[in-house]
């Protein structure tokens, strides 16, 4: 499985956000659960795990490093803010390798 997780790019997703002083965020939790759904609709397998460090910010090519574990391996996320429409953030996130 980590073969291909690693291989995977996460197609865009969108998500609507609260706004806080006029920028949207997409909470943690909702990041983590939209990145692992896209991972497992493209390679077939939920990853054990997707850990992100906080919020992210909805500001175009804002980005952040989440974690992604599969059994005992850890690689790296990269999530990057593609597109914002008043509170609905568009995001890609794509795997790295180690």
């Amino acid at each position: 499985m980590l073969r291909r997780i690693a291989t995977a790019a996460v197609a865009s997703a969108a998500l609507f956000t609260l706004a806080s002083c006029g920028t949207p965020t997409v909470s943690k939790e909702d990041l983590e659960q939209t990145v692992s759904d896209q991972l497992e609709a493209q390679v077939g397998q939920k990853p054990d795990k997707i850990d992100c460090p906080e919020d992210l910010t909805g500001k175009v090519g804002e980005t952040m490093k989440c974690t992604l574990t599969a059994g005992s391996d850890e690689l790296p996320v990269q999530v990057k803010v593609t597109g914002v429409d008043g509170t609905d953030v568009k995001f890609s996130a794509e795997v790295l390798a180690k």
